[in-house]
């Protein structure tokens, strides 16, 4: 099997080279309104937005801000197949504007954006994002009534374009084949996820000495994997408009579907050369941890009395399944990485057991 991934450079908010109706799963992380790194980004989209945040009007910004995300998700229609879903991970952000502490909630103004132009909202993660302060209490700190919450969460917000789901033939390998395990679905279904840190492998890392990782609000590697096995299957095509560091596309590739990217930094493609090399044995690495830890649960539930019991064979693998629709189940990994116009080709075979 192969699957391209392709990354153009240009504003989403036009989004020439992408078709109509030509993805089936929009994951990313755009930049977030009212957090002070991404400023000058707004500004220099709308002038106006400087503007308010020099006047202290903070809710002028704030809106000011989300008109320009709003040209983005125009595009994400036209582009999201019907049924097709739409991941969404955002914060919110607090900020002192004129002089007064508030927060600016990022995700009710995506939520209604999105709801505005016929998408389904669908139940939302939330997700527990590390802080780098130890300190867990902002304004009046130990004393009543003025202190603040401290934000350490951000939201995956779940969409689907228009009001009936995918259909497939039935029987389709292409979607029985991308299936995931039953406790896997039991933990990537929750609607809180406090394991995404470090819950699978380490993500390639770039060597770029700038801060361009940190401006480009690259969420945790497990967080696109998740979403892209968990709403997708083998032959989707996978769309991330705010590209960053790649992370989507790395997901993408050691899930074995294929993606697009669209990024107005340039500086990012490059760094990105750096960190596909690795993509070969870091798919096998992730692919290869499912299985033992799928294995790893059978031997946990044929210990417990009371356990689910697994009671039906997988098809490739030596190992029982819970449920019917996991026989079929058939992990990929990335054997061979080549480059073409605009991107990369991959070519994934089955996971075999027992082989390095």
């Amino acid at each position: 099997m192969e699957t391209t991934h392709r990354v153009f450079v240009g504003d989403s908010r036009t989004l020439e080279t992408i078709d109509d109706d030509s993805v089936e799963l929009v994951v990313t992380s755009p930049p977030y309104p009212m957090i002070e790194m991404w400023d000058d980004l707004f500004t220099e989209l709308d002038p106006d937005i400087g503007e308010a945040l020099d006047d202290g009007d903070g809710r002028r910004a704030f809106d000011a801000m989300h008109a320009q995300l709003d040209r983005v998700w125009d595009e994400l229609e036209r582009v999201l197949v019907d049924g097709g879903i739409a991941c969404i991970n955002v914060g919110d952000a607090t900020r002192s504007v004129d002089g007064s502490f508030r927060v600016f909630p990022n995700h009710a103004r995506v939520l209604e954006a999105f709801e505005t132009r016929g998408f389904d909202p669908l139940p939302d993660v939330l997700w527990r994002k590390p802080t780098n302060s130890a300190a867990k209490f902002m304004g009046s700190g130990t004393l009543p009534p003025n202190a603040y919450v401290t934000l350490e969460h951000e939201f995956i917000l779940l969409f689907r374009n228009g009001g009936d789901s995918r259909e497939f033939e039935p029987g389709a390998d292409r979607r029985y084949e991308a299936a995931y395990f039953w406790e896997e679905r039991n933990r990537w279904f929750s609607d809180v996820w406090t394991d995404v840190q470090g819950e699978l492998q380490a993500l390639p890392e770039t060597d770029a000495s700038d801060d361009r990782r940190e401006r480009s609000a690259a969420y945790p590697f497990e967080i696109p994997y998740r979403l892209i096995s968990m709403y997708s299957t083998y032959g989707d095509t996978v769309f991330d408009p705010f590209w960053g560091t790649g992370t989507t596309t790395l997901a993408a590739m050691c899930a074995g579907r294929h993606s697009l990217g669209n990024e107005l930094e340039p500086a990012f493609l490059d760094d990105f050369e750096d960190r596909v090399e690795n993509v070969p044995s870091f798919s096998r690495s992730v692919a290869r941890t499912r299985l033992e830890r799928h294995r790893e649960f059978v031997e946990r539930q044929r210990r417990q009395a009371d356990g689910t019991a697994c009671s039906y064979d997988a098809v490739h693998y030596e190992t029982p399944v819970v449920t019917k629709m996991e026989r079929e189940l058939l992990l990929r990994e990335v054997t061979g990485l080549e480059t073409i116009e605009n991107g990369y080709r991959a070519v994934h075979e089955p996971v075999v057991p027992g082989e390095n």
